[in-house]
């Protein structure tokens, strides 16, 4: 698998597919976060543009290949393990990239809530800031493989499958994602610092699910 994992990601670093996204999310967070403003709040606004970062890079990973490649990876590894490395792939380069946004609003933002006096440790910001972006990069995650081969093999479909799912996995009310982000947003208010744990499991289960869904259908539906 660690093969395989280098192996994609050399992939997608060589067809320069991520700049599209990665730069994208530079532009958000460089746009929407400034210096001096609230932590927590930053935080937040920095994790929820992740998530459908993270959906665009796992779909760039699962369809980097030429079904003649694809097929004969297959043949060498097996097609499920094949998709999972493509999954992991695309999660990996969006939690390094959530890693570093997250770093950054951290350094350049202030250490109080929003409109309050009250300091706020940036130890448990970051904590929470890396719960909240982990948060939202497995959904992201979940969302990518489900809007995409094997489940949905017509790009239109698949692109609007994904902007539809991103959106209501980001605003929806009782969405893990929406969750870990109202929790930032809400403490900015107060300054206190709520760790998402249960936002993080549970997106982390749902991601699991959804991995383990399409690699089963990954043999049965190979093109």
């Amino acid at each position: 698998m660690t093969a395989l994992l280098r192996y994609r990601a050399a992939l997608l670093v060589r067809s320069q597919r991520w700049l599209a996204p990665v730069l994208l999310y530079a532009a958000f967070v460089g746009i929407g976060v400034q210096a001096g403003q609230p932590v927590l709040d930053s935080l937040g606004y920095a994790a929820a543009g992740l998530l459908p970062v993270t959906a665009w890079l796992v779909q760039l990973c699962v369809d980097q290949e030429s079904p003649a490649a694809r097929t004969v990876t297959a043949a060498v590894v097996g097609s499920p393990r094949a998709h999972l490395a493509s999954l992991l792939t695309g999660l990996g380069c969006a939690g390094l990239l959530g890693a570093a946004a997250t770093l950054v609003v951290l350094l350049i933002s202030g250490p109080t809530g929003n409109g309050t006096t009250v300091r706020v440790a940036p130890l448990p910001a970051g904590v929470a800031g890396l719960l909240a972006t982990g948060c939202c990069a497995l959904l992201g995650a979940a969302v990518g493989a489900l809007c995409t081969r094997p489940l949905l093999l017509r790009r239109g479909w698949s692109l609007a499958a994904t902007v539809l799912a991103a959106l209501l996995a980001v605003v929806t009310s009782g969405s893990p994602a929406n969750a870990a982000v109202t929790g930032l947003v809400t403490g900015a208010r107060t300054g206190a610092v709520h760790l998402p744990v249960l936002p993080f499991l549970t997106a982390a289960a749902l991601a699991a699910a959804a991995a383990a869904l399409t690699c089963r259908l990954a043999p049965l539906r190979a093109e």
